[in-house]
């Protein structure tokens, strides 16, 4: 099991954050990252959105990164940790742009990038970018296809409803293996598990019931498409606290403790479902960074080496 850390004060949404991570400046956050990878986790997490409408702003906060220019940002400052949105909005931004980004991160940081791609749930963002929300599993899958296609090929070309390129070349390429950086996709439609099959490394369940990832998995291999490579899951427990629109549902799963033991029994449930990526969730009550970084200490002197 690989335990990865999300990034505190990158997202405001009220059932995640807590109070005293609104005080962390930009050099703030980058110094905790820079001591997990020192501690050796294997990825930071941040989330993304462009904007968020008035009624959702008291759940959702209005508070978000653009995932790859943060992560830029964070590799900079580390080695070896690697670095994953959680997720990035595919629909809304070009494939051109996403491609570009995520090949120029990767090629910066060494191979180090990861991209977790959603299709969005905020009808109201797409509707004041102007990209039609009906239409954003459709426009994943084509931007999927299209991205591969441009970090593969020395002249790539496509021909689609949304997007149509050829005699072109763009480079630098990704670094990591077949000039991919690999693809998790977040999500629990079956529309997403499918998306998984066809072009995914890994996926990422949000709203699906601990108990049914096994049988997502497996439906994820039958699908005609899957083509016998390893699938990665991440999963963090502190999801089980966050509704479809961010609602705070109060899971007692979700909130993390200080007992050893339990946390252990909780990473080797996640692996028997076929979890092998987990953030541990902080306990209540953290005051401040230096006990967020003693939080980062313990878990990776008590638990990392037990799991």
């Amino acid at each position: 099991m690989k335990l990865n850390v999300g990034v505190p004060n990158s997202m405001h949404v009220a059932a995640m954050v807590q109070p005293w991570e609104y005080q962390l400046s930009g050099p703030d956050i980058i110094g905790l990252m820079k001591v997990a990878d020192g501690l050796g986790f294997n990825k930071c997490m941040l989330g993304e959105h462009f904007l968020i409408t008035e009624e959702h702003i008291e759940l959702s906060g209005d508070y978000y990164f653009h995932t790859t220019v943060a992560l830029g940002m964070i590799g900079g400052a580390t080695k070896n940790l690697r670095l994953s949105s959680s997720v990035s909005i595919l629909p809304l931004q070009s494939p051109f742009v996403h491609a570009k980004a995520w090949a120029t991160l990767d090629h910066l940081s060494g191979g180090r990038a990861e991209a977790l791609f959603g299709v969005g749930w905020l009808k109201e963002e797409f509707d004041i970018m102007g990209v039609p929300f009906e239409k954003r599993g459709r426009i994943a899958d084509e931007y999927l296809a299209a991205i591969i296609e441009l970090w593969t090929k020395d002249r790539p070309e496509f021909e689609g409803e949304f997007v149509s390129f050829k005699g072109i070349g763009t480079t630098p390429k990704p670094l990591q293996a077949n000039k991919r950086v690999p693809i998790w996709l977040g999500g629990d439609a079956e529309p997403v598990l499918k998306r998984v099959a066809k072009f995914g490394d890994g996926w990422s369940p949000f709203r699906t019931p601990p108990e049914k990832f096994p049988e997502c998995l497996d439906f994820i291999k039958s699908q005609k498409e899957y083509d016998g490579r390893p699938i990665s899951m991440f999963f963090a427990l502190e999801m089980l606290n966050v509704g479809a629109h961010h609602e705070i549902l109060d899971d007692p799963r979700a909130p993390g403790t200080r007992d050893t033991q339990k946390i252990i029994d909780q990473i080797g449930w996640l692996k028997e479902l076929g979890i092998t990526e987990t953030i541990v969730p902080l306990p209540p009550g953290i005051t401040g960074p230096s006990e967020y970084i003693e939080r980062l200490e313990w878990i990776a002197s008590e638990i990392k080496p037990k799991i």
